[in-house]
Parts: C-alpha cells; structure tokens; sequence
C-alpha cells in the first residue's frame, strides 16, 4: 500500500484554530480535520499547502512553519501528514467545497472527534501553544 503524502493547515487566530468537518461519503466521514490535502506529482509542500488553502478556504498564507509530520497507518490507507502552523494570512475562511468550517478554543479541541492520524495534532497544537504562552 503506498503511503498518501498530505499537507495540513493548522490555522490560528489568537487562541482559536481552525477546523473542517469531512464530508460523510469521504474517507474517515463526520469527523473533524485540519485542513489540507494531497500533495501532488511535482509540487513542494509549501506549494500544496498554498494551494490547498487557496481552494478550500479562499485565503492567502502569509506565514506557515512546519510543526511536526507524522505517518498513520489506517489499514485500509496510510497517510503521511507534513503539519503546518499558520498564524499570519489574507482574507476570511470560508468553506468553498462545501464542508461546515468553525473556529474552536484550542483548550476545546479534545472535545471534538478527529480521525486517529489527527490526534497527535492535537496534542502538538495544545503543546506549541503552551509554549508560545510561555514566551
């Protein structure tokens, strides 16, 4: 089984992240996500992510250091998540593919269910805001 190269968007306002609910005919349905998506034949993440959020959000990244990455093994597919974290960008989020987008509390974010990959971001989203509180 080939590995599914994704890059996701962990995009911060203050203490709010935000969040997209997968549609329920997509792979791991109903749950919450960052977003993201695949990074193509020939493209960088940076240029996937820039594209990604461009077309699901319809915001411009002005600002994104990597965060952490993180393979997953679903049975039935594996993803390899490059995890960003953008706390700078143009515009104002909106769902134009279709999915329910919200801005949660990042103290909030273990009570909402995420798909097992996800949980890990969670935890990162939840320690690097420790530790620019900290600063």
């Amino acid at each position: 089984m080939s590995q599914i190269h994704v890059a996701v968007a962990v995009i911060v306002q203050q203490k709010e992240v935000l969040i997209a609910l997968r549609k329920p005919d997509q792979h791991q349905g109903n749950l919450w996500e960052f977003p993201g998506g695949k990074v193509e034949s020939g493209e960088t993440v940076q240029q996937a992510l820039t594209r990604e959020i461009k077309e699901e959000l319809a915001i411009d990244i002005l600002r994104a250091e990597p965060l952490i990455e993180h393979s997953h093994d679903y049975g039935d597919k594996s993803v390899l998540l490059d995890v960003w974290w953008i706390d700078a960008f143009d515009g104002t989020p909106t769902g134009h593919e279709g999915q329910t987008i919200k801005w949660v509390d990042i103290a909030a974010l273990d009570y909402y269910e995420f798909p097992a990959a996800n949980k890990i971001i969670v935890t990162a989203i939840q320690q690097q805001l420790n530790t620019t509180q900290a600063v």
